[in-house]
C-alpha cells in the first residue's frame, strides 16, 4: 500500500467502500495497491481482487469511481485491476482480519 499526504484523503474515502461479500472496506481487504493524483481533477487507483472469478468486479469498480468523484478536487478516477502481485490474506489490514475472524470466517 503506497500512501502520500496528497494521496491519504482518497485512501480514507476509499475505506466507506464495502467488499460485497463482506462489510470489510476495499482499503481493509488489501483490494487497493495504489493511489496517484494524475493531472489536475484526475486520480489512478491500482487494484486487484481476492479471485480472477469474483463476481463483484464491475459492482466495486463502480463503488470506487462513485465515491471518489465525490471528492471536491477530483473529476475522473482511472481504475486499473492487476493481478501481479496476486492478493493474499497478508493484504488485509489487522482491522480487517479482526472482522473474519469475528464472524468466524479465518483463524
Amino acid at each position: 500500500m503506497q500512501t502520500t499526504v496528497e494521496t491519504d484523503k482518497y485512501w480514507h474515502a476509499l475505506t466507506e467502500v464495502m467488499d460485497p461479500e463482506f462489510p470489510i472496506s476495499v482499503v481493509d481487504m488489501g483490494l487497493i495497491y495504489e493511489i496517484a493524483k494524475e493531472d489536475e481533477g484526475k486520480v489512478a487507483v491500482k487494484m486487484t481482487y481476492t479471485s480472477t472469478g469474483c463476481g463483484c468486479m464491475q459492482w466495486i469498480e463502480s463503488d470506487i469511481r462513485e465515491r471518489l468523484l465525490k471528492e471536491e478536487d477530483i473529476q475522473e478516477v482511472n481504475i486499473e485491476v492487476v493481478w501481479s502481485p496476486p492478493w493474499t490474506i497478508k493484504n488485509m489490514s489487522e482491522k480487517g482480519k479482526e472482522k473474519l475472524r469475528t464472524w468466524g470466517v479465518s483463524s
